[in-house]
Order: structure tokens, then C-alpha cells, then sequence
């Protein structure tokens, strides 16, 4: 009898989604499964163009399908989760904003990524190789098991001849298919911007024609053909095959970039690819992939996607896989990014900022279908707080089901636990700390050293890799006018001109400042002294307070933050005066 998929966390979408594909791979297989160990291997996809950054929303093509694999996995299958590298793509144009590029390198434009030099200074010995070497690190960090097949090497080795000679053959019935489409494209229509990696030179061709979706081929006097080669002369993709003849193989090409023409036998050329529309069910039936997800521009009719489920079948005999259309991922203060562009954040940038665990849960917690937004910016200390808190909710059983999945999608795989920090003190503090210490390691230690004095750090190591996380993000994500720098010498004149109730509410911290000099004591002090002011205890609860004393503290917390940093805001005060130390607060605040 056939196994019931049955999920083994909470049904969130990743384990529903784990349910379809398992039971859609034993469809493909009728009879065959009894147990799990006689099932087949279960195949999921991503694709990824290493055309030049790699960025944060292309991230969402590997995480969806990494995360169903990874649960499928849990529940005792042998899963394949390949990454097609698109290398052979045509370089379609020169991205703003990569280093060590120049407009020089316009000369390389139609050439395939893996034919075009990496940029200046790279020990990369291609353009493909540069932005790929870049997501595979971040992947292993992330603890996504995949297997990565470049393009390049299956079209040059002839592995796709075959498939290339069997779509030459049936030309006119995928042209039919694709006429289909053509028909309806509204006139001057723009395409939809996408962040599936499609092939770079049918989206150029869409672009140029206006029309919607990618160029799906090239037809002239001779005939439709889904096939492009890569010309023998200059290396580029702008040509157009004159003539085919399907018993002998024989086809005929012209370049329009520098004249070159040839006759070849396709049953021996590897110089060329089929196009994306075609390619890419292609593929498909190849590797019999069951999940792969898409881009929301697949959605529409005429997309790679709808026409790849048409093509796939009637051409190559396979089947389109099941999976979600997936929306954008945007960062704050960003629109949508494009990988076209320069500057936009990759998985790299975010590593340096956040530990694995976290990038992990932000796609695992939003469905495929929603969008959210990375935090570059000041949000990611309340990201961190929320991962806390989660965090604490999970180990004391007191989080709802569908966090717990989350959660545990996000801190280990099917292989076992990411590393982690040992001791995870509040993202927001360290990087209070490293903003004050300028990355003064022996400031460091004394200053984490004193947050909980009955418990104190012994290592940093033991904040690690947190903490440098947190000191990556003040150094790279913090604007210089933003950054706090400590006062020098103390504001004599300020002090001056303090009333009586001023200099009295600097009194009581620093006459408290050796009895609480700890997180928590520190907290209770400087919330205390406005309540102690105004004649209440300083334990008094706020539903025990007058509106008023709310008032009164913040304006206590701005005249502490001149004194000490010479402006009205800065980071937490507990945390600032640990860092400031005991003395030098005393002689800031003029006692």
C-alpha cells in the first residue's frame, strides 16, 4: 500500500507543501511505493544567473523549495535539491555599481557568463564564476543542501544533444504552441519585472519588441528554430540560423555582430542552448523535477511558466512540477531590487549583519505568496528582539504551534542544529557597545562582563558569532552623523545652568551608580529618579503614576544624553553608562 505522507511538525505551508510534493512524486511512480525507503527520490529545483549580484530575492528561488526538501528529508526521504547555475546565459549588459567593472566590458555583451572576465581583482577566472562563488558560501552558512549543476558544462559536454535534436525536429509544434500566446500579447505592453532568473537574452529581446513575456526563439525565411548558437567568430549569441536539415543535422548560421557565418553538424555542436521557454521545460523532463517554484510574473498567460506546462508535456514527455508562485522581497528604505543594478544587498550582506538562523526564519515564516522586507537599517534590533522573545517562548512551551515550526525550520536542517550563539545577549546591546568601543576588544569584555555581575561573561567568544554581527552592522549600516562618540571633557557650562532640580536628579544617579551597576540595576535607577523627584518610590509601578512623570524622565534621559554624548538621543542609557564606566560618568555628569 502506499505510505500516507504525514507532516511530523505543525501543518504551517512548509509541511503542507511537503504533503503535496511527496504524494505528487508517488503519483509519478503508481505501484512502486510501499515504505518510504522504496519511494522515489523526491526531485525540487531552483535556478539562479550569476549575471551579477546575487541578491536577497533571487535567495527566495532556493529557500522555498531548501525549506519542503528539508522537511521531506525529516520525515525519512532521499531528496535532491538541484541548483541550475544559468552560466550560460548571455552577459546582457554592464551592471551598475560592481567594482572593478568599467564600460570596457560592453565589448563582452552576448557572450555566455562563463565566456566574460570577472571583475578586477576577482581570483575568479570567469563573470559566472565571480557572483556564483558568493551565493555558495552564503548557502553553506545558511545550511542549505543543494546540488549545483551549471549550464555551461551540461550544454558545452553535449548531456542535453538529444533534447536539443528532438526540439530542432518538432519545431513547428512547439511554434504552434507558442503562437498561441503570441496572438494575445497586448500591443506596447510592458513585461512584468521579475526575479526569476530567466535567460538574460530573452528578456533583452522582450524588452526591445515591448512585448510581454521572454523571446521564445527565432524565426526568418527559413522557419521557426528554439535553438541559438553561440557564434564561432566573436562568441556571441546575435545570430540567426539560415537553413536545418533534420536527417543529417546539418545547420546553417549567420552573425550579425561581425559576419561570421558556418555549417555544422547539431548532432556534434555544443556551442549553443535551446531558448528559455523551451529550456526550461526541458529540464523538467530531464531531471524530473516535482516542485519548483516561480516568480508572480509566471502567473500570467503566455509566461515561461504556463507555456513551459504545455511544452513539456507534448514535447518532451514529462510533467511541470507543482509549486507556488512567490512575491518580493524587498529591504527597508529599498524599493525591489533588481540584480541588474548595483548595490542592491545579497545574502552576503546580510550574513555580515545577522546570524544564519535569523535570514533562515524571515523565509520561513512568510508564506511564498507574501512578501516582507529584510532589515538593514534600525529594525533589525527589533527583528532581534522578536527572535528573542520567540526564542525564550519555544524552550519554556508557550509558543504557538506554527512558531514552533518556524522556529525549528530556522535553527536546524534535516543534518542537525546550525551553529549558534552560546550566549545571546540582546542584539541592541551589543551593538550599543561596539558603536562605544570602536571594536576595543578589552573595553569589550569589561563592559559585557558587568551586565550581569552574578553571572558574568568570562569570553567573548561566548557572544560570538552575535557579536560580530552586531559590530558588522554598526560599521557598515550606521551613518557616521549617527554613531556615538563620548564625550571628552564635561559640559561645565550646561551643569552651570542647571536649576536646583536639574543638578538633583544628577545627584541621585551618581550617589546610586555603585549600588546598581548592573543591566538591570542601572535600568531600575535611571527610570527611578524622575519617580523619586516627584515623591513616589522609585518600584512604583506606571498604573501607579501620574502622566506626568513619563515627561519628567524623558526629558531626564535627554539632559543625561548631552552630558554624555552631546546630543538628545543615543543608545540605551543602561547600556551606555556601563560602557562609559563609573568614574568618567561621574566626572561627565560634573561630580
Amino acid at each position: 500500500m502506499p505510505i500516507v505522507a504525514q507532516s511530523t511538525e505543525t501543518t504551517d505551508w512548509v509541511s503542507r507543501f511537503a504533503d503535496e510534493v511527496i504524494e505528487e512524486s508517488e503519483r509519478r511512480a503508481p505501484g512502486a511505493v510501499t515504505s518510504v525507503a522504496t519511494a522515489p527520490v523526491v526531485v525540487v529545483a531552483s535556478g539562479l544567473s550569476p549575471s551579477g549580484p546575487i541578491h536577497l530575492g533571487n535567495l527566495r528561488e532556493v529557500m522555498t523549495p531548501h525549506l519542503v526538501a528539508d522537511e521531506i528529508r525529516r520525515r525519512g526521504y532521499e531528496v535532491r535539491h538541484l541548483i541550475s547555475w544559468d552560466d550560460y546565459d548571455r552577459y546582457r549588459k554592464v551592471p551598475n555599481g560592481v567594482d572593478g567593472v568599467d564600460a570596457s566590458w560592453a565589448e563582452h555583451i552576448g557572450r555566455p557568463l562563463t565566456a566574460v572576465p570577472a571583475p578586477k581583482g576577482s581570483a575568479h577566472a570567469s563573470w559566472a564564476e565571480h557572483f556564483k562563488a558568493a551565493m555558495v558560501d552564503a548557502l553553506a552558512e545558511l545550511g542549505v543542501e543543494f546540488d549545483g549543476i551549471s549550464q555551461t558544462a551540461q550544454y558545452t559536454s553535449g548531456v542535453y544533444r538529444e533534447q536539443i535534436l528532438h526540439a530542432m525536429k518538432h519545431r513547428g509544434e512547439i511554434d504552434a504552441i507558442l503562437d498561441q500566446y503570441r496572438t494575445k500579447k497586448a500591443p506596447g505592453k510592458k513585461p512584468q519585472q521579475s526575479q526569476k532568473p530567466v535567460d538574460d537574452a530573452e528578456v533583452e529581446a522582450a524588452e526591445g519588441s515591448g512585448a510581454a513575456g521572454e523571446d521564445d526563439g527565432s524565426s526568418g525565411s527559413a522557419g521557426y528554430f528554439p535553438y541559438k548558437p553561440f557564434c564561432g567568430g566573436c562568441g556571441k549569441d546575435l545570430t540567426t540560423v539560415t537553413a536545418y536539415d533534420d536527417d543529417s543535422t546539418e545547420l546553417t548560421y549567420t552573425c550579425t555582430a561581425c559576419g561570421f557565418s558556418e555549417t555544422v553538424l547539431l548532432s556534434e555542436f555544443n556551442r549553443g542552448k535551446l531558448v528559455w521557454k523551451v529550456d526550461w521545460p526541458m529540464r523538467w523532463a530531464y531531471e524530473g523535477v516535482v516542485f519548483e517554484p516561480s516568480g508572480v510574473d509566471h502567473s500570467s498567460p503566455g509566461s515561461s511558466f504556463q507555456v513551459g506546462g504545455q511544452i513539456v508535456g507534448s514535447i518532451f514527455g514529462g510533467k511541470q512540477p507543482i509549486g507556488p508562485m512567490y512575491a518580493f522581497v524587498g529591504i527597508s528604505g529599498m524599493a525591489k531590487m533588481s540584480s541588474s543594478k548595483g548595490g542592491v544587498p545579497t545574502p552576503s550582506d546580510a550574513l555580515k549583519i545577522m546570524e544564519p538562523q535569523i535570514l533562515r526564519w524571515l523565509y520561513a515564516r512568510r508564506r511564498p505568496n507574501q512578501s516582507f522586507k529584510i532589515a538593514f537599517d534600525q529594525e533589525i534590533q527589533r527583528l532581534y528582539d522578536e527572535w528573542d522573545k520567540l526564542d525564550a517562548k519555544v524552550a519554556d512551551g508557550s509558543a504557538l504551534p506554527a512558531d514552533v515550526a518556524a522556529h525549528s525550520r530556522a535553527v536546524r536542517t534535516a543534518g542537525g542544529e546550525l551553529p549558534r550563539t552560546a550566549r545571546a545577549l540582546p542584539y541592541r546591546t551589543l551593538a550599543s557597545v561596539a558603536d562605544i568601543t570602536a571594536g576595543a576588544e578589552d573595553q569589550t569584555l569589561r563592559i559585557l562582563s558587568e551586565l550581569d555581575p552574578a553571572d558574568p561573561l568570562v569570553s567573548l567568544d561566548e557572544v560570538r558569532p552575535r557579536l560580530d554581527k552586531a559590530e558588522a552592522w554598526i560599521n557598515t549600516q550606521v551613518p557616521a552623523d549617527q554613531r556615538t562618540v563620548v564625550r571628552d571633557e564635561p559640559d561645565s557650562e550646561l551643569i552651570k545652568s542647571l536649576d536646583e532640580q536639574g543638578r538633583q536628579s544628577l545627584r541621585l544617579l551618581v550617589d546610586g551608580l555603585a549600588d546598581n551597576w548592573s543591566l538591570d540595576g542601572l535600568s531600575h535607577l535611571v527610570y527611578g529618579v524622575p519617580k523619586v523627584q516627584a515623591g513616589f518610590s522609585a518600584d512604583a509601578t506606571p498604573k501607579e503614576l501620574p502622566a506626568e512623570i513619563k515627561v519628567a524622565q524623558r526629558t531626564f534621559f535627554a539632559l543625561l544624553y548631552v552630558l554624555l554624548v552631546g546630543r538628545d538621543t543615543g543608545p540605551r542609557l543602561p547600556t551606555l553608562l556601563l560602557a562609559v564606566g563609573q568614574e568618567r560618568v561621574r566626572a561627565l555628569l560634573g561630580e
